[in-house]
């Protein structure tokens, strides 16, 4: 076999074990299981959804409230059967403890409890926490703080929740972020947030 004819099998040998690889990457049945990160593009309504590249994903029951845009997580079988359990964490608030911007001169407690903040939850949902000291001579409706776009429910939701020692009162959460007290007789000196958690959509 000459030079030329064995560098000609060569390269030929090299481009078919190359696609071979490349087809073996892309095709389930001959890599097996596998998983990666994918965006959700359309959520639809019989379980599945979407992704931006184009693959229709299985999702569990726990990933209850999927939203375009959501980063998740999808695993193939070697059958080609693509599922996910739900969203990733976001690289900013989700799954930690943000500190709350208070309106007015509403503050923190302090010390025994926890500062008043909000955490972004994997499920879809937003929680509330800490002590809120009230401005003096806080007697009717009043603005506790505001939540940031990302943590704002869609609607309003209300809360049962202790202002003074056994006075209650209805804490109020907007669509506009707004956490307002309301609908009480006497005094406020507090708000206790810890009762909160609000569906975000």
């Amino acid at each position: 076999m000459t030079t030329s004819r064995q560098a000609v099998v060569a390269g030929l040998s090299d481009a078919l074990f190359q696609q071979a690889q490349a087809a073996g990457a892309t095709t389930p049945a001959v890599r097996g299981a596998d998983w990666r990160l994918a965006v959700v593009a359309t959520v639809n309504t019989d379980g599945t959804i979407i992704t931006t590249d184009g693959i229709t994903v299985r999702r569990s029951d726990m990933y209850a409230t999927p939203t375009v845009g959501d980063t998740i997580v999808v695993t193939v079988s070697s059958a080609g059967n693509w599922f996910t359990s739900g969203r990733i964490a976001p690289t900013t608030t989700a799954g930690t403890w943000q500190p709350l911007t208070f309106s007015g001169t509403w503050s923190a407690w302090g010390s025994p409890y926890y500062s008043p903040a909000y955490r972004i939850n994997g499920d879809g949902t937003v929680s509330l926490c800490g002590l809120a000291k009230a401005p003096a001579s806080t007697t009717s409706a009043s603005v506790i703080a505001n939540l940031p776009a990302a943590a704002r429910p869609v609607s309003k939701c209300r809360f049962a929740t202790e202002i003074n020692t056994s006075l209650f009162a209805v804490l109020d959460i907007f669509p506009s972020g707004d956490i307002q007290i309301s609908d009480f007789t006497g005094t406020a000196s507090w708000a206790a947030l810890d009762v909160a958690r609000i569906r975000l959509t």
